[in-house]
């Protein structure tokens, strides 16, 4: 009779214990999205609770809001919110998500750097990629000392990147972003690009300056290695560039579709028609495109090019000042009939 008592309480006591770990497997290892895809958190360092479970609500289901609120509340969450990207795919718990957010444990975002005209634009680009503010990352990229921490001047900085892609954090610090592109940028100049450099007698800062103009002349990756091999002929004759590029960068007017003999006056170190040699730096993040078309330049004893008249973005060569005008004539006369100005 007493075996038959104690099981009249038992069974109760056993319904209510599995009833409230139904519950909180419900609540807590449950799904936590109600979507079935992957979606993803970013948490800002000015981020608290309320604005955190504002970010989440669109992706998590009513009882996984509600778990996560009571779980951060008796963690020290409050207390302790991490920045970056969480990925919330849709077979995740409760607390796995809660575990993920509170150790800061985010998903990498691929970053592609682009061939930015100026650093302002990249600085732009990498506000609306990263945790960054684009005012304070132009301001340290025009300034001298940080830059010079690089290895590199506010004219050569751009060198430093290398235009490829790379994972990194959403929440990266601009120092650590510098440092992860100084290793990726050594990984590129390896010993067989850094030998045909020194075989052309330029650096690697010089490389790139002169990839940046070729790769504003055209887009024609096929072309490069022959305009690189005319402006290395320059070069080595102690001629000018006369790069039309150059002087939109220095106008800081890249919409130019034409320039004329009045803008070629402007007093600039980036005028490469009244100085010789290169200028201080790119006039953009140089392409792998570029830089590898200097290194393997085509061979030739062309000293002057100028673009077709067909507009197919090549060029025609010329070896002698003469046959180069007959060339610019047939170009001016194109641009004309088009009504370019």
């Amino acid at each position: 009779m007493n075996w038959i008592k104690k099981s009249s309480y038992l069974v109760p006591i056993a319904i209510c214990i599995i009833g409230i770990l139904s519950i909180a497997y419900y609540y807590f290892v449950g799904s936590f999205s109600k979507l079935d895809t992957t979606e993803y958190v970013y948490i800002d360092d000015d981020d608290d609770l309320d604005s955190v479970c504002v970010k989440l609500e669109p992706i998590a289901s009513a009882h996984g809001i509600s778990a996560f609120k009571m779980l951060s509340r008796h963690s020290g969450y409050i207390d302790n919110i991490r920045t970056g990207r969480y990925a919330i795919m849709p077979d995740q718990s409760t607390i796995k998500v809660f575990r993920n957010l509170k150790n800061g444990h985010q998903e990498p975002v691929k970053l592609t750097i682009p061939e930015s005209r100026t650093m302002d634009r990249l600085a732009g680009y990498l506000s609306r990629k990263l945790m960054m503010d684009s005012l304070a990352v132009t301001i340290l990229l025009s300034d001298s000392a940080f830059c010079a921490q690089q290895g590199y001047d506010t004219a050569t900085i751009a060198c430093l990147f290398v235009p490829n892609t790379y994972e990194v954090y959403w929440n990266i610090s601009i120092d650590n972003l510098m440092k992860r592109m100084q290793k990726e940028h050594d990984n590129f100049w390896n010993m067989q690009r850094t030998l045909k450099a020194e075989a052309l007698k330029l650096s690697k800062n010089e490389v790139c300056t002169l990839a940046s103009i070729i790769d504003e002349e055209t887009a024609n990756n096929a072309e490069k290695p022959m305009i690189a091999g005319m402006y290395l002929n320059r070069l080595k004759a102690d001629m000018p560039l006369q790069a039309d590029p150059t002087i939109k960068f220095a106008l800081k007017d890249f919409a130019l579709k034409r320039i004329y003999h009045n803008m070629l006056q402007i007093d600039s170190p980036y005028n490469t028609y009244k100085n010789t040699g290169l200028p201080p730096g790119p006039i953009k993040i140089a392409s792998i495109a570029g830089i590898d078309a200097v290194l393997n330049r085509t061979a030739h004893d062309y000293l002057y090019m100028c673009a077709k008249e067909d507009f197919s973005g090549t060029h025609n060569f010329a070896k002698t000042y003469q046959e180069h005008l007959k060339n610019a004539d047939k170009y001016s006369k194109a641009l004309n009939e088009r009504g370019i100005k």
